[in-house]
């Protein structure tokens, strides 16, 4: 059965790109814009991993890792934080938030299915 993901990105040419990539490893992807929307499609959609953007208009990445992590069915999903954010304080700050990887920006296609892999 494949598995699903839930894509946060406000950047239309990266939703379309990770979800793209996504689809041809034969995930389903959700794609999600707006990050106000995140939890409750994650709620709707039950995915298997969670691909969050950190840096967006609205509501953090970090904002959204903290309630997905603080919401009892959703707390079990991984979350791969995908951020411009390179600092180390930021990645500890990140994953201390519940985030089970952190990919930086520009992406590595490759880098961004083995963690993927990684996780699903």
């Amino acid at each position: 059965m494949a598995k699903r993901v839930l894509v946060v990105e406000d950047n239309e040419l990266n939703l379309k790109l990770f979800c793209d990539l996504l689809r041809a490893h034969e995930y389903i992807c959700e794609p999600v814009r707006d990050g106000r929307e995140a939890v409750a499609r994650a709620r709707e959609f039950a995915p298997d991993l969670v691909v969050m953007d950190i840096q967006m208009p609205h509501v953090t990445g970090y904002d959204l890792i903290l309630e997905l992590k603080a919401d009892a069915t959703l707390k079990v999903i991984p979350v791969m934080a995908v951020t411009a954010y390179a600092g180390r304080d930021d990645e500890e700050r990140i994953r201390a938030a519940g985030a089970a990887a952190y990919v930086s920006k520009p992406i590595s296609l490759a880098r961004f299915m083995d963690t993927v892999g990684g996780l699903v």
